[in-house]
């Protein structure tokens, strides 16, 4: 197998909203809320729902690389309910290894209400439900050892049985890429993200916002040199200032796609590092992976979903 996704199993739910819905629920445009399952079916009271879809950030990406023609597999925790059921078929119909056995859970399957707003931007509230308590009971070393690379999310990573799933994961890996998440995720984990990008992984993916949280500083040159005096692999995402890789004491730049008709930022940087995995999966050089991200992203941000 290629790659290998562990991450939050959420079941979608994607919706059309207004600003003033965002302020009427104290809610802060295009960043990820975690909620209980009374404020979300609160929230949905109030919504219409244009799509529902498997989802989760390392599930996304690990669709696209599906897509792409790659052997894939993911590791979720879902509960035999039938968002659970509706999950699994989801990822099965894309042709993904779904390697994780349900089981009648306490709490149920996790879902994420998916806001989005006239300008296109992504406000997440999240349910987490039984997603959030994946342990390394849930994780087969073997599927670990047979995978190139392991993808990891940093929306997964929590003190008790998630760290413990996380550190088999790592501990079992041939390869480890893992992504921030988000800037409200980096802020809350920042000290453990740190010793995980400096110590434990082999590439990593933020956007810059999250990347200049975790570095500490003002200064994307501080970020630069930060990169290169731990000699990872860290790939950025800047918006429209395009995409840049460090390596070593590489440094690689990808100009952002012009023109575009954005429609909907949702999963724009889990299909970048779709694409960009894709690269190293199959021996690409860095630019032609930072291409390969750019083109992904760039054909989801300009439709609804996280799916090709």
């Amino acid at each position: 197998m290629k790659i290998l996704g562990i991450g939050n199993a959420i079941v979608d739910v994607l919706c059309r909203v207004d600003d003033a819905f965002l302020s009427k629920n104290s809610l802060t445009k295009s960043t990820m809320k975690l909620i209980n399952e009374n404020e979300f079916r609160n929230l949905l009271n109030d919504v219409k729902i244009e799509e529902t879809v498997s989802g989760g950030s390392v599930a996304n990406s690990i669709v696209g690389l599906s897509q792409l023609g790659n052997e894939v597999g993911f590791i979720g925790k879902i509960k035999n309910d039938e968002l659970g059921q509706k999950y699994e078929e989801g990822l099965k119909k894309e042709k993904v290894n779904f390697l994780y056995d349900k089981k009648d859970e306490p709490i149920p399957t996790g879902s994420c209400l998916i806001l989005i707003t006239p300008d296109s931007e992504r406000t997440m509230c999240t349910f987490l439900g039984t997603a959030g308590k994946i342990s390394d009971k849930d994780i087969k070393e073997k599927d670990l050892k047979n995978a190139e690379i392991t993808m990891l999310e940093g929306y997964l990573w929590d003190e008790g049985e998630p760290k413990k799933a996380f550190d088999k994961a790592i501990n079992n890996s041939n390869k480890v890429a893992m992504s921030l998440s988000d800037l409200f995720c980096v802020e809350r984990h920042k000290k453990h993200f740190l010793e995980l990008v400096q110590n434990k992984l082999d590439i990593i993916f933020a956007n810059e916002q999250e990347i200049l949280s975790l570095v500490n500083t003002n200064s994307f040159g501080d970020v630069i040199s930060f990169s290169k005096r731990i000699k990872k692999e860290i790939v950025i995402t800047r918006g429209d200032k395009g995409a840049i890789a460090i390596n070593g004491d590489q440094v690689y730049e990808q100009k952002a796609k012009q023109n575009l008709k954005i429609t909907d930022l949702t999963g724009a940087g889990d299909l970048f590092a779709a694409g960009y995995l894709h690269g190293v999966a199959n021996k690409m050089s860095i630019d032609e992976s930072l291409q390969k991200g750019t083109e992904l992203s760039s054909i989801i941000i300009q439709k609804i979903g996280a799916r090709l």
